[in-house]
């Protein structure tokens, strides 16, 4: 073998030599290395190995394996004075074995843990887990889990509270997939387990025991019996028989609560709350808790918060109430409070100074303040002027820092400026609006504002409408908090154009109202109105074959007044409550020569009552008169009608009422409405999706006095999609008892709900 390795190694040098001669080989070589290769393996490399190989060819063939040539008895041979002993007669070092992985050790620690703890008893408080006897009252939480309570209510009242604060915290109810296994339910026990006696030292039972067990195993459809603990996770068998699968689904974790004592409170400090002087007793009254009272953490969080909140509204503009410190006594069982309280002092309003006297100033900003200066400081109304300022619509971000003007001295309070950093919202926009009715056709509106651009709070915009019945064009300014908060003074000048079935009108306005402004950050519960309308028009009444009869001119004068109660929920998507508004006109009209005194009134009441989660109904009133003149001394734009999208769906725009000779509505002296509809969620795209069935009637009278002759009525169905600018309102309706000319289809598209 070592021949020929050394042959191989010689035939390998002979290779290499083809590419020039070899290197000589020293011939002082050892002469045991020389016999082996002789001079003329090194003179001729080539043709002494060709000479080897068939040498070693006419021998015959090798030895089956080289290790079976070899004497195992005889020493291996020394080499190059290299001397080796075979491996079985040399001592090797003993292999120290590895050291567990920790995290695997703990791991298997905790398995075995589990798995012994799975079926029985175990208790939180250190002593052996003590079952409840057999009457014990049983709450139910989900279908897995159980809760035990001793069988006298007066031994825990808290239970049903108790229950259902568990029932929403509690891993195996709020985790429970159904695809649990036995490990993830033992370590969700043990985690309730904790959480229980967690929750039972909130109400004050700081000796109370949890005792977690194990029940409704079977295997194999078998009934349940004990489990043997010893068997791997999987390999439970009952009663010694062979391990059968867990039914994970049929295990109930059961615990039995034992609450004992209530601690109560043994004394309750407060600090520096005694300095506050006269005012300590409203200050004392507002932490409602005592010595002798039971312990609750709950209670103990609510009152500190109730402290603060009286402390704040009492003129202790810089005080501060502290996190509470509860001290537990095991043997008296009793808990010591300490609440640190600094009231730092009583005060009253000063100055509000405006971090932007050029866009909003502190003079305006203090019209918008519901507070004067020398008023009691209350921290209500400071925040209460963080949101006004904030409803303007001009600032992104408003930051109000309290700053001590003067020190308080003696009996005298101190006083308190405000300083206001604003940080500016963008002023302008473009808006658009657009929608469509089979009886009205297609209108779309545009407009742009400034809301600033006569500071402060001066607004400029520009509308324009264009439509299939309706052309204008107008102007509108408004000051807004004008004179004192959420009052607003708006002018507005316009011209338009309308055309519909009953009259044709061309009309040049100039209004201003002075009114109470309602907004969806601020949905006031009261709402009013004045102004004066300066009205200049030429109409022409319409006959069916669509000849114009001829033009007649009309100056108004009007002086309206409206006011409102709003007790809903959503200024654009109510849910319950009502709405009640009243508007009353007086009126002048000039024409042909000759003038005419009236009044136009009209009610409106709407009612919205929720049914479920899912179903909220929806009721609507309006009733109008127009009283102290004829029909005739009454322009036609300003008579009642009905009938189209925000009147009597199904039937055409102003299609209801008296007809002139020819057929077309001619308006009337009285208006009759009335809605009911039922919006029901259905839970497509997220809730977002309403569907509302409908039906409406109304009436239009020659007299003054509503008579509810003639009531058209139709009924039909919608679609409300809710987005954040209010519901998107898709409505098909047909009329009931149609009359001439009516279409029994109508199509109503806008925003917002039909009432």
């Amino acid at each position: 073998m070592l021949r020929g390795a050394i042959a191989v190694l010689v035939l390998v040098q002979a290779m290499a030599g083809l590419a020039g001669p070899a290197a000589a080989q020293s011939r002082s070589t050892d002469q045991e290395l020389k016999d082996l290769i002789p001079d003329s393996a090194l003179d001729r490399p080539q043709d002494w190995a060709v000479e080897t190989q068939g040498a070693q060819a006419n021998q015959g063939p090798a030895p089956a394996s080289a290790v079976e040539a070899l004497d195992p008895t005889a020493p291996l041979p020394d080499i190059a004075g290299m001397k080796l002993p075979w491996p079985d007669q040399t001592d090797l070092a003993a292999i120290e074995p590895l050291s567990p992985d920790p995290d695997i050790a703990q791991a298997q620690a905790q398995a075995d843990t589990e798995i012994k703890a799975l079926p029985g008893p175990a208790a939180t408080s250190g002593k052996p887990g003590v079952k409840l006897a057999g009457d014990a009252s049983l709450e139910h939480v989900g279908k897995q889990v159980e809760l035990a309570f001793p069988p006298a209510i007066e031994a825990f009242p808290q239970r049903d509270e108790f229950t259902d604060r568990f029932a929403s915290l509690s891993d195996l109810k709020r985790l429970a997939k159904g695809d649990e296994n036995i490990a993830q339910l033992s370590r969700r026990a043990r985690s309730d387990r904790d959480l229980l006696l967690r929750m039972l030292r909130v109400y004050g039972y700081y000796d109370a025991d949890v005792t977690q067990s194990l029940g409704g195993f079977s295997t194999d459809g078998e009934q349940p019996g004990p489990v043997d603990v010893t068997q791997s996770l999987g390999g439970f068998s009952t009663d010694g028989e062979q391990p059968g699968p867990v039914d994970v689904s049929k295990v109930v974790v059961h615990f039995d609560i034992q609450p004992g004592p209530q601690y109560h409170f043994g004394a309750i400090n407060l600090a520096e709350l005694e300095t506050t002087g006269p005012d300590f007793t409203k200050l004392r009254g507002a932490f409602a808790l005592n010595v002798g009272d039971a312990i609750n953490s709950d209670r103990i969080l609510i009152e500190r918060t109730n402290l603060t909140t009286a402390l704040g509204e009492n003129g202790y503009a810089f005080s501060t109430v502290g996190d509470p410190d509860l001290v537990i006594d095991h043997q008296p069982r009793t808990g010591d409070l300490t609440v640190p309280v600094k009231p730092g002092g009583r005060y009253v309003f000063g100055q509000v100074v405006s971090g932007a006297p050029e866009f909003l100033n502190s003079h305006h900003l203090q019209v918008i303040a519901r507070f004067r200066p020398g008023d009691l400081y209350k921290r209500s109304q400071v925040d209460d002027l963080r949101k006004a300022i904030l409803a303007t619509g001009l600032v992104s971000t408003v930051t109000v820092t309290a700053r001590e003007a003067t020190p308080p001295a003696a009996t005298q309070p101190g006083t308190v400026d405000f300083d206001v950093a604003l940080g500016k919202a963008p002023l302008r926009t473009i808006a658009g609006l657009a929608g469509y009715s089979s009886g009205e056709g297609f209108r779309a509106e545009v407009s742009w504002e400034h809301r600033n651009f006569f500071p402060p709070e001066g607004l400029l915009r520009f509308r324009a409408v264009a439509g299939t019945r309706e052309q204008l064009a107008g102007v509108t300014f408004r000051r807004s908090n004008f004179l004192t908060r959420d009052q607003s003074l708006t002018a507005d000048l316009f011209a338009q154009t309308i055309d519909t079935d009953a009259y044709k009108a061309k009309t040049a306005s100039f209004i201003t109202t002075f009114e109470r402004q309602t907004t969806l950050i601020y949905q006031k519960r009261l709402v009013y109105s004045a102004g004066v309308e300066l009205v200049a028009t030429r109409e022409q009444e319409k006959s069916k074959t669509g000849v114009l009869s001829p033009a007649q001119d009309y100056f108004v004068i009007a002086g309206p007044v409206r006011a409102g109660y709003d007790g809903s929920d959503d200024l654009l998507d109510p849910t319950h409550g009502f709405r009640a508004a009243l508007r009353i006109s007086p009126e002048y009209s000039r024409h042909n020569g000759g003038g005419a005194t009236y009044v136009k009134a009209q009610a409106d009441a709407s009612y919205y009552l929720p049914l479920g989660g899912t179903v909220v109904m929806a009721a609507r009133a309006r009733l109008g008169s127009l009283a102290g003149t004829t029909i005739e001394n009454v322009a036609p734009s300003r008579r009642f009608y009905a009938g189209g999208g925000g009147s009597v769906r199904g039937y055409g725009y102003q299609n209801i009422g008296p007809k002139n000779t020819a057929g077309d509505p001619s308006g009337g002296k009285s208006l009759s409405e009335f809605s009911l509809e039922a919006r029901v969620k259905t839970g497509l795209f997220g809730g977002a999706v309403s569907v509302v069935p409908f039906v409406d009637a109304g009436a239009v009278d020659n007299t003054s006095t509503p008579r509810l002759r003639d009531l058209k009525i139709g009924a039909g169905i919608g679609l409300r999609y809710k987005t954040n600018f209010g519901p998107l309102r898709i409505d098909l309706g047909t009329p009931l008892n149609p009359g001439p000319g009516d279409s029994r289809i109508g199509v109503y598209v806008a925003l917002g709900q039909a009432f």
